[in-house]
């Protein structure tokens, strides 16, 4: 299962042409909870020009595709948090550089 994991955030990643994922990947190591709206405010003041429907489907896809969230409601809103069994998982692939040829993680901004 790991290595589903691992090829589906590599995936993931070498799409992410401005590092907004990689971003939002790092907000989400930080063992919160958090609301769309949150993610949102989080990624605009990062500096990213992002709007609320796109950041809700992205983060949809974090966790319907990646399987890497948890999702609950409080309230009536969801939020999110990483799955606790996917924590290392996440680290490793933000510090180990992409099986891509010129490809690194390291190198998205």
């Amino acid at each position: 299962m790991e290595d589903g994991v691992k090829t589906r955030l590599l995936k993931f990643l070498v799409r992410d042409k401005v590092g907004i994922r990689k971003s939002l990947l790092k907000l989400f190591l930080q063992t919160r909870n958090y609301t769309t709206c949150e993610v949102y405010d989080y990624l605009k003041k990062q500096g990213f020009e992002v709007n609320y429907r796109g950041v809700s489907a992205m983060v949809g896809q974090m966790h319907t595709r990646l399987g890497i969230l948890r999702i609950y409601l409080k309230r009536e809103h969801r939020c999110y948090s990483l799955k606790e069994s996917h924590r290392d998982i996440v680290k490793m692939i933000l510090t180990t550089p992409t099986g891509f040829p010129g490809k690194s993680l390291h190198s998205i901004p």
